[in-house]
Order: C-alpha cells, then structure tokens, then sequence
C-alpha cells in the first residue's frame, strides 16, 4: 500500500496549467529562430482597438496564426490593414499565457506585390472621392487679372525661383507673396496645410500655388497626405497644385482647384502674360472706337432724318388735328353729360315714387290695423274657449260627483277594511275573533267578527 507520503510524492509530480504555459513561453522566447521571423499571409478578423492596436490572423490556405501590432508599431504604416489583404509582417513568435496560444508581434508590415505608399495613395483617393472632396461642381475658376499670388512652398528650392521669374516675365504688375513650409520630411505635411491656413488668414491672395519641384514618390508623400488635401478642400482661396513633374500626380492635384504639371506651369496658370492682355486691350479699343464710330453715324443719320421730317417742318398740323380732336371729345362730353342726366332725373322719380308707395307710415297704420283685427279675434276665440271648457268641466264634476263612493255611503252604505287596510269584498276574507273598521258618512267604528254566515243561492 502506498502511504500518505508516496501520494504526497505523487501530486507532486503535476504541472498546473499556468507553469506549464510559462515553461512553453520560456522555450519560445529563448529560441533564436522565432525572435525575427519573416511571414507572408492573408490578413482575416481584423480589429483596430480603441488604443490603437491592431488584432487580426494570418492565414493561409492549410494553417493560420494569431497576430498582434502595438500601436507604437503600425503608427509609421502609410496604408489601412483590411480583411483579405496579402501583406508581408516580420516580428516574433511568443506564447500569450493567460489564452494558452502561440502568436506573431508583429513589427513591420507592407502589401505583398504591391508597395505600400502606393496602396496608401489609393486608400486615401477612394475615401476622399467617396466624400465628395474631388466633385467638379466644388471647383471655383482662378481669377483672371490676380492682384496678388501666394505660393506655398519651400523658400529655399529651386520650385519657388522658377514660380517668381516666371510670374515676373508674364505679369510683373502682380504682387507675390511666399507662405515658407517645408516639403518633405515627416513633418512636411502638417507644414503645408499651415502655410495654406496662413495665406486664408491673411485674405490678401487672390489665387494660391502650392507645390515643389519633382522627386521620389517618399520625397513628393507630404502632397499625398489627408491633411493637405483637406486644408486646400478648407481654402477660400481658389488652390493651383503644382507638384514635381508631368507624370508626378499627387491628392493635392485631385483636392484642387486646378492641377499644373509643373511649378512654372502653376505660375503660368496663375497669371495672364501681359503683353497678351496689352493686344488684347488693343483689339477691344480698335473694336470699341469702330462701333462708337458706327453709333454715331447710325445717329446722326436718324438726326437728320428728324430734322427732315414734315411734322417738325410744319409742327401747325400736329396742332390743328389735337384741336380739332379737342372739339369733337368735347362735344361728346356734353351730349354724354346730358344723356347722364336726363337718366338720373328718370331714375330719381321713379325711385321717389316706389319711397312713397312704400313709406313707412303707411306701412306702419296697415300693421296697427291688422293687428287690431287679430286681437278681437283672439278675444273671441278665448271667450269661446273658456265656454267649451268650463261646460266641460261642469260635466265632468257632476259625473264624479255621480260616481264617488262618498255619495253611495250618504245613501246608508259602509266600507269595511281588516287590520291591514285592504278592502273587504267577500266573507272568506276574514275570519271570526278578526278585527275590522268599518268606514261610515261621518266616522268609522271598530268591530271584531262574531261569525260569519255565507249566503247560499243568493240567500
């Protein structure tokens, strides 16, 4: 038999489940082949955490793995992480003990097959398309003469040398105003849509350039980023993005209102050449003098025209037909007038003689005498009334007076009533020892019954 201390022995032997983890997460961490491990898989249940961390699995078609990247990790990745993305991650492989399973921290991370600042600049185009941000109908026309150009960029570069002389050789009557920011670097971003709020603040750009000259697509992402986008969508001054090369194109050229290929370009799209615009204030002049030229001709012409007529020449006829016109009105107007009133004269009268037919005092003594006869009428209706009824109630009364009770007692009748009050009309109403009140002309007596005999054959 095993005693208590072989079974002591025993127990120890087990393992509990959180040594056991610890002991497997210990291995994992301590092989060298699992600390920088180079995975290629599909992103699936992916999940941004409130903090910032992302969860997701990586799988494949016949295994798949847990995976973690801190938010300290995948705060540099220039592209969202989705469900069904084929990505490249490095990291290490360690045991999550309170689950018990093995996963990926992941440190790095980019698209497989495709680059990651290129999936980044889709990203952000579809959503800002969805938004509505690079809707034609939001666009605003550049002003056509500006007075003054503001341009972002850096102060240093050669993109702002180019914008000046250009701007100098076509239209050196426009001021030109530099907003410095920096144009590349990871702060270079956040520069430029300052440097455009600034410009808004100062209200004094009629048009805005903002770019820099050509570069890698790492040099040129400070135009790719949202912020920028969103600063020149914000502009209440109309925004030329000019950035890099021709085949350089950028969020900032979506965002805008106007893309230029080049800086030089933006500067040429922002102001007109003025020798163009002197010859075509010549060609409007020449165009000008012509028609003033030709209305005055047309007006002289029609002068003449006037001076020629005949009713100016002889201005008499005008007159002779006005008066002649006067005289024929005003013989109307008296033949009219008295047509008027002859007419209301008419009508007078016969209005008079309606008011008389129907003066109110003679309506007056027909009412009064109608009503005298109504009232004798109803004097004589009452008076035959009260006859009817009173006749009637005489009859009524000596009828009554035929039929009352009182009058069959006055003739030597009684009534006779039981205790009960009721009305004795045959002999089984009550027995010998009852008592009785028998109702007489002038009082009522109280008997009892002695007997009672029943009449037999009418006897």
């Amino acid at each position: 038999m095993t005693g208590k201390g072989g079974m002591k022995m025993e127990a120890e032997r087990y393992l509990t489940v959180k040594a056991l983890t610890k002991y497997i997460k210990r291995k994992f961490d301590a092989d060298p082949h699992l600390t920088n491990v180079y995975v290629r898989g599909e992103i699936s249940n992916f999940k941004r955490h409130s903090s910032g961390h992302m969860y997701f699995t990586l799988k494949d078609e016949k295994a798949r793995i847990l995976a973690v990247m801190f938010s300290s990790a995948n705060r540099s990745l220039k592209f969202q992480p989705e469900n069904g993305m084929q990505v490249l991650v490095a990291g290490e492989i360690t045991v999550y003990e309170a689950g018990g399973q093995y996963q990926i921290y992941v440190k790095s991370m980019q698209p497989d097959g495709i680059g990651s600042l290129y999936l980044a600049f889709e990203q952000l185009k579809t959503k800002l398309a969805k938004e509505g941000l690079f809707d034609e109908n939001r666009k605003r026309p550049l002003p056509v003469y500006p007075k003054t150009v503001g341009v972002v960029t850096s102060p240093t570069g050669a993109a702002v040398r180019d914008i000046i002389t250009t701007i100098k050789r076509r239209y050196p009557i426009a001021e030109i105003l530099i907003y410095p920011a920096l144009v590349q670097g990871d702060n270079a971003a956040p520069s430029v849509a300052a440097a455009i709020q600034r410009a808004n603040g100062d209200e004094r750009a009629d048009v805005l350039i903002v770019g820099r000259g050509g570069g890698s697509i790492e040099e040129l992402w400070a135009f790719n980023e949202e912020i920028v986008a969103r600063a020149i969508n914000l502009s209440a001054i109309p925004v030329i993005s000019a950035v890099g090369h021709e085949t350089d194109v950028t969020i900032a050229d979506f965002a805008a209102d106007k893309r230029a290929p080049t800086p030089t370009a933006g500067a040429e799209m922002a102001v007109p050449h003025l020798e163009e615009v002197l010859e075509r204030v010549a060609v409007r002049k020449t165009r000008l003098i012509r028609s003033i030229s030709e209305k005055v001709r047309r007006e002289r012409k029609r002068l003449e025209s006037a001076r020629n007529a005949y009713i100016l020449r002889n201005p008499q006829t005008l007159y002779r037909q006005q008066q002649e016109r006067l005289d024929r009105l005003t013989e109307m107007l008296a033949k009219g007038q008295s047509i008027y009133i002859k007419n209301t004269t008419a009508k007078i009268s016969d209005l008079t003689e309606r008011l008389r037919r129907n003066h109110p005092q003679r309506k007056i003594t027909e009412a009064k005498q109608q009503i005298s006869r109504l009232d004798a009428s109803l004097s004589r209706e009452i008076g035959m009334l009260l006859r009817s009824k009173k006749e009637g109630l005489g009859r009524n009364i000596s009828m009554l007076d035929a039929l009352s009770p009182l009058k069959i007692m006055e003739r030597g009748y009684s009534l006779a009533y039981d205790e009960g009050d009721n009305l004795i009309k045959s002999s089984t109403g009550v027995q010998a020892g009852d008592r009785v009140k028998v109702e007489l002309m002038d009082g009522h007596l109280m008997c009892q019954v002695q007997s009672i005999e029943v009449k037999k054959n009418g006897k």
